[in-house]
């Protein structure tokens, strides 16, 4: 049995797409799709990751080989599918896949229920193509902006707090939501996109491959920074009554002055760690250091951990009150990897501010929740035909269920512009200039080129 090419394009979506060329009105010539969310957990989403699928799917387009080969695929699974579409595109286009995307630019922060990308044949021959992309381009879309925008939020979280009870917020940010989700997706692409997403608000990450996607698709250098740090195998490794040997060489490896390393704690009793181990018998070391160690307590209720390892290491190292009346830690910070999301960081920060103490003492390691808990409901994302024509009349088409008013599609030829009133998306009128000049869409595809590049600095600043 011949494999088959898991790259191939067209073998790239769902079944039911094989038969909607010849779902179409017979005269259909032309035809235009939007992706938006619908709405969802946030108002608003950081638009992020499309470019990755141009450079690794959709630039790449299609051969002979693959027409071939999806023919044989669709025919086994019971379906019709356009061979000649196909051979066309292969052949007589070279391969070059006959769609314009516009799409609002990477790293923005856009209103919900505004078209993200609008993508629209340019062939009167295949006009159905675009629709046949929906499956692989949807996916491309919602998963990365969702990570971003979840990522993004937190980021307002953590800002809030330190703006009110740190000295120097601008430098402290980047580093306080830490990326640990890497073995906790589903594939290695989730990884990639979805760490890469996660770099877009912060630069703290120890999924790598997040960094390999961010140079290979938006030419970062080095978007994201780890720090050593222990796992509980290297603390168990010393067995119980190796606890503090296992403290002590971490600060004798890396304790140099101005290093920052991280030390897990509850392997056993967090209680005893931070308090007699690290804050008794290591203390007078991990102060000749001139090293910061950071404190990760993980198990237990995680606003009361925090809160309980942060008021040890005030009684151990001592605290210092900041110019705006809050306390910090001595030459200890702390980092809670364990049950963290949106909720449980504003309860931490939340619990810290009413003890008295700066969110400078703490930053968070976020996995699941970051990366996998997210699904294409998170933010309602969905892809709509919005504009056909057919016998040479162009028109506006939409969905309206009677049942569910909050699936009400939009119609006609649509564009997202940004005046006096913010980002919002109106109708223009079929005798419109081509271009509108408050327009916030860029055509960054077209004919099986990509048109527009971004790079990871543009997208960080595109907020």
């Amino acid at each position: 049995m011949k494999p088959l090419n898991p790259h191939n394009l067209i073998l790239n979506t769902d079944s039911y797409k094989a038969s909607h060329f010849a779902q179409f009105p017979k005269g259909m010539t032309f035809a235009s799709w939007y992706i938006e969310s619908r709405g969802g957990d946030s108002n608003f989403v950081r638009f992020f990751g499309l470019q990755a699928f141009l450079i690794e799917y959709l630039s790449k387009g299609v051969s002979l080989a693959d027409v071939e080969e999806a023919q044989a695929v669709f025919s086994a699974h019971g379906l019709p599918f356009p061979y000649e579409g196909w051979r066309y595109v292969a052949q007589e286009l070279g391969g070059r896949l006959p769609v314009r995307i516009r799409a609002v630019p990477e790293g923005m922060v856009v209103p919900v229920h505004n078209p993200l990308v609008i993508i629209e044949s340019t062939d009167p021959k295949v006009p159905w193509l675009p629709g046949w992309l929906e499956t692989a381009l949807l996916r491309a879309v919602w998963y990365p902006t969702t990570v971003c925008t979840i990522s993004w939020e937190i980021r307002q979280i953590i800002r809030a707090a330190l703006e009110k009870t740190a000295d120097d917020p601008e430098a402290e940010l980047p580093f306080k939501l830490h990326d640990f989700g890497a073995r906790g997706v589903s594939s290695l692409e989730s990884a990639g996109l979805g760490g890469m997403a996660h770099l877009v608000n912060f630069q703290g990450t120890d999924t790598v491959t997040a960094l390999v996607y961010a140079r290979n698709y938006y030419g970062a250098e080095m978007a994201g920074y780890s720090i050593p740090a222990m796992e509980h195998s290297t603390v168990t490794s010393f067995g119980p009554a190796g606890e503090a040997q296992a403290y002590r060489q971490m600060i004798e490896t890396f304790g140099q002055p101005g290093a920052l390393f991280a030390m897990v704690i509850d392997s056993y009793n967090r209680e005893h760690a931070v308090s007699q181990i690290i804050g008794e018998e290591l203390r007078d070391l991990i102060v000749a250091s001139g090293a910061t160690p950071v404190i990760r307590p993980d198990s237990g209720d995680p606003p009361f951990v925090v809160l309980r390892t942060v008021q040890t290491l005030e009684a151990r190292f001592g605290a210092t009150t900041n110019k705006k009346g809050y306390k910090v830690l001595n030459g200890v910070r702390v980092i809670q990897g364990d049950g963290i999301n949106a909720a449980s960081i504003r309860k931490i920060l939340f619990l810290l501010e009413q003890w008295g103490y700066s969110a400078s003492n703490v930053a968070f390691g976020m996995g699941g929740a970051l990366l996998q808990h997210p699904h294409r409901d998170t933010q309602k994302f969905a892809q709509k035909l919005h504009l056909v024509t057919v016998e040479g009349q162009t028109y506006g088409v939409s969905k309206s269920p009677v049942d569910d008013p909050s699936k009400l599609s939009k119609k006609g030829r649509l564009e997202v512009i940004r005046d006096e009133r913010g980002i919002r998306t109106i109708e223009l009128p079929a005798e419109a200039p081509a271009a509108h000049p408050q327009s916030i869409l860029h055509t960054v595809f077209e004919n099986g080129q990509i048109t527009r590049r971004y790079t990871f600095e543009e997208v960080r600043r595109n907020a």
